[in-house]
């Protein structure tokens, strides 16, 4: 028996050693077009960033000695670019252009997939690249060994691009990251995204979400990268992690079907519509085993697993066949990890299939043994019988086994039940008594059962105010760290003493830290005979985190009073009280710490290590609010590291901002002139080195509206402010002699022909200044302002938010 095998690496390398061990008298060839035909794929980002120091790791086998051992005829550099089925022939071209013929019995292409490369202008430019294979990463290594490389871009979102950005900025780049959606790694759902989105934050890396890219012009050594609607950025290097796509042009001129997602097409066997031709790997589509649609998945493992079955099949006739693949992925992002497998809500929406989610937080072990750190997992089920649709995970330890066994309860048709029956192995330093996943289960039970109603964070956020009352169940001293804009902080201690401040006629939204206590609230009203109800899934901590504003920064920011390290935290010059907070879940570590400052005298310092990553966010908050000081702030790890001094209100006055001589204006207007002498002001107060904070609120907001926007879900009041009010600061009408349009567009010729900054640019250059924006959440409430329709650099607050600036200012302008 005579195979011919197209293409190497996971599927097509495996499966010619796997017919080699079925039958050592048969003849294998193996075609590759490349130099190499088993590399690990997936370590390129690695290597090209330095944590793999020696290239020839990259190799599992050579030609020479894969075909040695095996016995197998390996030809590098020889492309098969014809077959004829019916003749049962290939035709091969070699490295110099000379085609010859060769026949088979039976036939495998693993031809993979290719980069997209979308035809902008400047594609082709010097500095911008793709990575898929060896040749790739050659390249890229060697312009990045010629060059100096001090900024880099990369366009696409995805495990690759993540893992390329990881690398990048290990390697001493400023990285940026483009993504056309509003969240990195398409593969899980934007609550899942958004803790990947705060994190890369966290390690300076700049997120722009919901930018595509128009072109690419090289000057020089840099290379400008232009958004399809306006900005650029302009770097050294790019890379281009747009996706890939099946390579089926063999396939195609050879007649085969190609199926409906653009692969080629497979029947159960692993066999093509061709007798005797079978193909695996990145370039087929196979049925999804949850949906019954064919999908395409560019995954090594189940490459891996089709070249298995599809030599048995080549060798034994078709006897075995392929159950599909769910897609259960994972990557390495920084200090945590992220993974999914099966069907993520979104996917499950796009599909029509009814579902329902639940997000709960534990720790990856238990919490009283060392380095515990947060864990959150995300499932989707089906309401009636919770059969498990798909499963997401995030965090620093334990995600890939939680969703290694998850994944095969999905394949085996299990549900939310069978989540509770594992029986996990059990120690501290490995899990807890419930495992994760079994907390899980539990939670996705209850909400079947009708026990707890929930309520997700997407519908809170849209929710009407005024029917809807939001319960903050969580302590006082939570409370003042953050919390949903128009909560009502009763403690669930006090809940039972107070209820009678609880209305009947409204849906009351329950919510906590990460949802326990929230359940225990609910389980008190529905005793109560309160029957509109609900839990947020997930709690306070998936809200926060979910509609954390995308804030870039060139470079970390210390807010406090003192920036950089401290010395004398070093020198241990100051009395210092050390807390290990790891492990606990909110409210611990704010009890921890308010319990710490309350023991301390004035001018002593805490120093708490704690793996709450909500805490580290807020803690500048806290000490703001206090009149304590934050010394210093680290992360590592998933490890965050605060040292806090004890002050009173007199020291807590940010000296940074100029010993009081900060200046705060409110935006209250979105007349086109008061628009313009805010932003002349705030520019000339910011020249003078103190802090500008410029408090945006009602129709304010409509001066930082983007001018392309992203389509947002509102509810009809909504829209109905969307249709009366500017849609842009280039919409904006003067306060008087508008003239119906006509004194506006005169204005902005005058300006123009004078010499003088538009509207935009001149708050362009407020933002390049430091000039802070703060949008007021309430208006935005009010007024259906979505925080995608506001610039990227608009941070969200409140009236504590104001409040704060305000204090430490000495001229506020109401204009």
């Amino acid at each position: 028996m005579k195979h011919i095998i197209v293409g190497g690496v996971a599927g097509g390398a495996t499966a010619a050693a796997r017919i080699r061990r079925a039958d050592e008298q048969a003849e294998i060839i193996l075609f590759e077009k490349g130099k190499y035909i088993s590399y690990a794929n997936c370590g390129l980002p690695y290597y090209i960033g330095g944590a793999i120091t020696e290239r020839e790791k990259l190799f599992v086998q050579t030609p020479a000695s894969f075909g040695g051992r095996l016995n197998i005829d390996v030809r590098v550099e020889n492309e098969v670019v014809g077959i004829d089925t019916i003749a049962k022939r290939v035709e091969v071209r070699r490295a110099d252009g000379s085609t010859y013929a060769e026949s088979f019995d039976k036939l495998l292409l693993s031809p993979g997939a290719t980069p997209v490369r979308p035809p902008l202008e400047g594609i082709d430019s010097e500095g911008v690249f793709t990575l898929r294979n060896v040749d790739d990463t050659d390249r890229i290594k060697s312009y990045i060994a010629s060059h100096k490389i001090k900024s880099a871009v990369i366009v696409g979102a995805g495990f690759i691009g993540l893992e390329m950005a990881e690398n990048l900025h290990h390697a001493g780049a400023e990285v940026s990251v483009v993504e056309m959606e509003n969240q990195v790694m398409a593969p899980v759902d934007f609550s899942i995204a958004s803790h990947v989105h705060q994190h890369l934050l966290q390690k300076g890396v700049r997120l722009f979400l919901g930018q595509s890219v128009e072109r690419f012009e090289r000057s020089g050594n840099n290379i400008e990268v232009f958004f399809a609607h306006g900005g650029s950025i302009v770097t050294d290097l790019v890379i281009l992690s747009i996706g890939v796509r099946p390579e089926i042009t063999l396939a195609k001129a050879a007649g085969l079907r190609i199926g409906d997602a653009g692969g080629i097409w497979v029947d159960d066997y692993l066999q093509t519509s061709a007798a005797d031709v079978y193909a695996v790997g990145d370039a087929i589509e196979f049925p999804h085993p949850l949906t019954g649609k064919s999908w395409l998945n560019y995954l090594a493992n189940p490459a891996n697993r089709q070249g298995r079955i599809v030599a048995d099949n080549m060798v034994f006739g078709n006897t075995t066949k392929y159950e599909g693949a769910i897609g259960t992925s994972i990557a390495k992002v920084f200090d945590i990890t992220v993974a999914s497998t099966g069907l993520a809500a979104k996917r499950l929406k796009q599909s029509g299939i009814p579902y329902i989610s639940s997000t709960t937080h534990s720790a990856s072990h238990a919490g009283y043994y060392p380095d515990a750190l947060p864990l959150t997992l995300k499932l989707t089920f089906d309401p009636a019988n919770g059969k498990l649709y798909g499963a997401q995970c995030v965090g620093y330890d334990g995600v890939d086994k939680r969703i290694d066994q998850i994944a095969l309860l999905i394949k085996r048709g299990g549900t939310v039940y069978d989540l509770q029956r594992i029986e996990h192995t059990y120690a501290p330093p490995f899990s807890s008594a419930k495992d994760p996943i079994a907390i899980a289960g539990y939670v996705a039970g209850n909400i079947i059962s009708g026990a707890m109603p929930v309520v997700t964070w997407r519908q809170i956020s849209e929710a009407n105010c005024t029917d809807t009352l939001l319960l903050d169940v969580r302590t006082r001293e939570e409370f003042t760290f953050g919390a949903i804009p128009g909560a009502v902080n009763i403690p669930l201690d006090e809940l039972r003493g107070r209820i009678d401040e609880l209305p009947h006629d409204k849906d009351i939204y329950i919510y906590c830290a990460i949802g326990l206590r929230g359940y225990l609230a609910l389980k008190i009203l529905m005793g109560h005979g309160f029957n509109r109800v609900k839990n947020l899934s997930g709690g306070y901590k998936t809200y926060a985190t979910a509609t954390a504003p995308i804030v870039n920064t060139m470079a970390p920011v210390d807010t406090c009073c003192t920036t950089g390290v401290d010395t004398r935290r070093v020198d241990g010059q100051v009395k210092t009280v050390r807390i290990d907070a790891c492990g606990l879940q909110c409210p611990g570590p704010v009890m921890k710490i308010k319990q710490a400052i309350d023991s301390i005298s004035e001018g002593e310092r805490i120093e708490m290590v704690a793996t709450d990553a909500g805490f580290s966010r807020d803690v500048q908050a806290w000490c703001n609010t206090t009149g304590n000081r934050l010394v210093y702030k680290s992360e590592n790890k998933g490890k965050y590291t605060v040292v806090i001094e004890k002050g009173s209100s007199d020291t807590c006055t940010v000296l940074a901002a100029g010993g009081g001589r900060a200046k705060t204006l409110i935006m209250f207007s979105d007349d086109l002139d008061k628009a313009l002498a805010t932003f002349v002001l705030a520019n000339g107060a910011a020249t003078t080195g103190q802090k500008v904070s410029i408090f945006f609120t009602f129709w304010g907001l409509n001066v930082i509206k983007k001018t392309a926007k992203p389509k947002v879900k509102k509810d009809i009041f909504g829209r109905m402010f969307g249709m009366m009010l500017p849609s842009s600061s280039l919409k904006l009408r003067l306060s008087k002699m508008s003239m119906l349009g006509i004194g506006d567009r005169m204005m902005r010729h005058i300006m123009k022909n004078k010499g003088i900054d538009s509207l935009e640019s001149l708050r362009q250059q407020a933002i390049d200044s430091g000039v802070e924006f703060i949008a007021c959440q309430m208006s935005m409430d009010v007024m259906g302002v979505k925080r995608e329709e506001l610039l990227d650099d608009v941070t969200v607050g409140g009236v504590a938010t104001y409040m704060e600036r305000a204090e430490e200012a000495n001229v506020n302008l109401f204009i």
